[in-house]
């Protein structure tokens, strides 16, 4: 799926979406840039600070929460790792975006 049609079908879903704020959106779409700028293959394998900076989060605990809530949501699959040494793994949903 093309960056620019998962963002159209994300701002689709997220419009009716009631559990979708600010934070989210910020999130989805770092999200998606962090995939595009990797190649948009595959899952993406990062750790939380490179995703809050370009997010513009500042709090980990926030990040966590709507992390936890995209992947609850299924927007993403979220994996994450606890290990320092060790990026989380994050999959964009794209099929999910499709069938609201």
């Amino acid at each position: 799926m093309k960056t620019t049609q998962m963002l159209t079908e994300f701002f689709r879903k997220a419009e009716i979406d009631p559990s979708i704020n600010t934070t989210h959106i910020a999130l989805y779409v770092s999200l998606v840039w962090l995939w595009e700028t990797q190649g948009a293959k595959g899952p993406l394998h990062l750790y939380s600070y490179e995703v809050m900076a370009v997010a513009k989060i500042a709090s980990s605990s926030t990040y966590v929460r709507a992390m936890a809530d995209l992947h609850q949501l299924q927007y993403v699959n979220y994996t994450p790792c606890y290990y320092w040494r060790k990026p989380s793994r994050i999959e964009l949903r794209a099929e999910a975006l499709e069938n609201p």
